[in-house]
């Protein structure tokens, strides 16, 4: 297997206030251990900045204006009650688009066969009209689209095991039977949404995990509920909303995941990819706020996709 992998500088001067969660230091800390061994010899993409055309097949024009126009000249302001923008924040925005939909050219072009970019802001619980839960641009739905409108894909599966649900996805997609969205997550927890009756046309999936649950339960979930609908979906793509907040150590979650689970569901993940779509994978970071448990957990992923 062959991966690559999509940082930028740029990620890191999307500001926050003081003391919140969602901080430069979890892309730094990412790359930090990725530029180790086994990490060194991986391929490392140029990132673009997503194009407009790409941000407005999902987002409303409104909203993308909207964005733009409120980037401030020096300070923070917000664009919802836990979401910010800083000076460098819709420049960082677009970057993670931009990753996203390069990544998904690579796999498709046959350069590379699985990617992970390593962005932020994160997006899952970005909607077409509304940034929320510290996401601005919905960088999984635009690569969803991009893979559609730029290489025929027919189908794209959304694998989402971030702790908090990606009601923003979900709600993207909830009407398209083109897009699989399957989502392991927490329950009761912010957004409180991911009932396991919320099914779309039949191409929602969601698995809620009570609080402390551990490695078997979410393997149930991956093995009774997200794996058979994904074979029967048989994707051209597979794209990673990969959180990794549903560590034990992470403090806005409850569950009691560890690298280990994740490489894990990388692995099954991987086998889908390889029977339908080439082994085509695109993985986006999303949550995780401990460091030490980001690290780790993002180490087991790619090295389970180098593999």
């Amino acid at each position: 297997m062959t991966t690559i992998l999509y940082e930028d500088p740029i990620f890191a001067l999307h500001h926050v206030p003081s003391g919140h969660l969602e901080r430069a230091e979890r892309v730094t800390a990412i790359q930090q251990r990725l530029a180790e061994q086994p990490f060194v010899l991986l391929k490392r993409g140029i990132t673009m900045p997503a194009e407009l055309d790409d941000i407005l097949a999902v987002h409303t024009t409104h909203y993308a204006k909207r964005v733009r126009d409120s980037a401030p000249e020096r300070g923070i302001v917000t664009l919802d009650g836990d979401t910010f923008l800083s000076p460098h924040s819709y420049d960082a925005a677009l970057m993670a688009a931009g990753a996203a939909c390069q990544a998904v050219a690579d796999v498709f072009r046959g350069s590379n066969d699985s990617a992970f970019c390593i962005i932020r802001p994160p997006g899952h619980h970005a909607s077409a009209a509304r940034a929320m839960g510290f996401c601005i641009f919905n960088n999984a739905a635009i690569a969803a689209r991009c893979a559609q409108r730029r290489f025929g894909a027919k189908r794209v599966a959304i694998v989402d095991w971030d702790v908090h649900h990606g009601n923003g996805t979900q709600e993207i997609f909830q009407d398209d039977p083109t897009v699989f969205y399957g989502s392991t997550h927490q329950m009761p927890l912010y957004p409180y949404t991911g009932y396991p009756t919320e099914t779309g046309v039949g191409n929602i999936v969601n698995v809620a995990l009570a609080s402390g649950a551990k490695t078997e339960a979410f393997q149930e979930g991956f093995e009774h509920a997200i794996l058979p609908a994904m074979d029967r979906f048989s994707p051209d793509l597979i794209l990673i909303s990969a959180g990794f907040d549903a560590h034990w150590r992470d403090p806005l979650g409850g569950l009691a995941l560890t690298g280990d689970d994740f490489a894990w569901a990388t692995g099954r993940l991987m086998e889908i990819a390889d029977k339908h779509c080439a082994g085509r994978i695109v993985s986006l970071l999303e949550g995780g706020y401990d460091i030490e448990g980001l690290v780790e957990s993002a180490a087991a992923h790619v090295t389970a996709l180098m593999h």
